[in-house]
């Protein structure tokens, strides 16, 4: 009997059902060529370089060239590799030319109306070293050193009686301000050399005794009329310096076992020092003018007097009167110049930087000149 055609042979089953079919064929392929291009992405990503910047665009061939930096401001160059260099540019102040072209004018004229005046300029070096102008000169210091020592002791007791809480002390060191601040000095100046009309005799008891016209002298009514005046002062201004010093030094002074005079000498006063000498110091300039006052109200041959003398004699009024000014201006200054020193030296422990001396300054402001003249300072 023989086998039908139309039945498959069994023995080719197996096979035909091993190999995939040609539908499955396609999708296996396309999934190996994915994996194989995975694995030559990951090898190949270290030998990949960053892509290249791209190249500036270069400006416009119609844009404006940068404009100049204005007047005063700071301009900025520098080379590779090196940090910038800042020029300030000062700025022009063209008030300060103006009014120092009118301030010069106003002098100008000045001295040419004192250089074109009938005055004898000739005749004051002659007599600025003579003999009685001199001695004139030496009473002028002598009478404003007494007075101004004097004026200094007394100020520093009627200022230690003004803050007492004593009211007696007190109200009499306040009377005694009131009075002598309430007058003129050349007023008391007269009261001083006129005290014989009224006290024909000075009894001081066993210490001293005799007739008020002997011992009322020019020079002793100059120095009380001047002294006892700037002891009124001298109180206000020694006694701002002391309510200056912080209560709590007076405090700790006290809880340490000392006295009030030794807390007052020791550790007051020369922390008030600071505040006392700046004032201090004007009211000696000042004295060593006040005390020309002397010669007309107590006839004291201070250098006024000299040079009025000389004047007179000469009929060079004017020309000694010139005289006598440039001897005071060379007083104000040498004192001056001293008052800076001293005011410098107490201010030590109050100030984190001290003021310039003169050369210190003369110096500064030639080097600012240097650096302007320049064009400008570099930073």
């Amino acid at each position: 009997m023989t086998a039908s055609p139309d039945k498959p042979d069994k023995a080719s089953e197996p096979d035909k059902a091993a190999e995939p079919s040609e539908a499955e064929q396609p999708e296996k392929k396309a999934s190996a060529d994915k994996t194989a291009d995975k694995t030559a992405d990951k090898t190949s990503e270290p030998e990949q370089k960053a892509p290249a910047d791209p190249p500036a665009a270069d400006p416009p061939a119609d844009d404006p060239p940068p404009a100049d930096p204005p007047a005063g401001k700071a301009t900025a160059s520098a080379s590779p590799g090196e940090p910038e260099v800042i020029k300030a540019i000062p700025v022009r102040h063209y008030g300060r030319w103006i009014s120092a072209v009118v301030v010069l004018a106003v002098l100008g004229l000045i001295v040419n109306a004192f250089a074109s005046a009938n005055v004898h300029y000739s005749a004051i070096p002659d007599y600025i070293f003579d003999s009685s102008v001199v001695s004139g000169l030496g009473k002028t210091v002598l009478i404003s050193l007494l007075a101004m020592l004097l004026g200094l002791v007394l100020g520093i007791v009627l200022a230690v009686m003004r803050l007492s809480k004593n009211p007696v002390t007190s109200s009499v060191s306040w009377l005694y301000i009131w009075f002598f601040r309430g007058t003129p000095v050349y007023v008391q100046l007269l009261l001083w050399f006129n005290l014989a009309l009224i006290f024909p005799y000075i009894n001081l008891g066993p210490i001293y005794r005799d007739e008020m016209s002997d011992f009322m002298t020019p020079f002793m009514a100059a120095l009380l009329g001047l002294g006892l005046n700037e002891a009124a002062y001298m109180s206000e201004i020694v006694r701002a310096g002391i309510q200056s010093v912080d209560e709590g030094q007076t405090e700790a002074a006290h809880a340490l076992g000392m006295s009030q005079g030794r807390t007052l000498r020791r550790i007051v006063l020369p922390q008030a020092m600071r505040v006392i000498v700046p004032p201090t110091g004007n009211e000696f300039i000042n004295m060593l003018k006040t005390s020309s006052l002397a010669a007309a109200a107590a006839q004291y041959l201070e250098l006024l007097r000299s040079t009025s003398d000389i004047g007179q004699t000469t009929g060079a009024t004017v020309e000694m009167l010139f005289l006598a000014a440039t001897w005071y201006l060379i007083l104000t200054s040498v004192f001056s110049v001293g008052q800076f020193y001293l005011e410098r030296r107490f201010a030590r422990g109050a100030l984190r930087s001290l003021p310039l001396t003169p050369w210190q300054k003369v110096r500064a402001n030639l080097t600012a000149f240097g650096n302007r003249s320049k064009g400008g300072v570099s930073a």
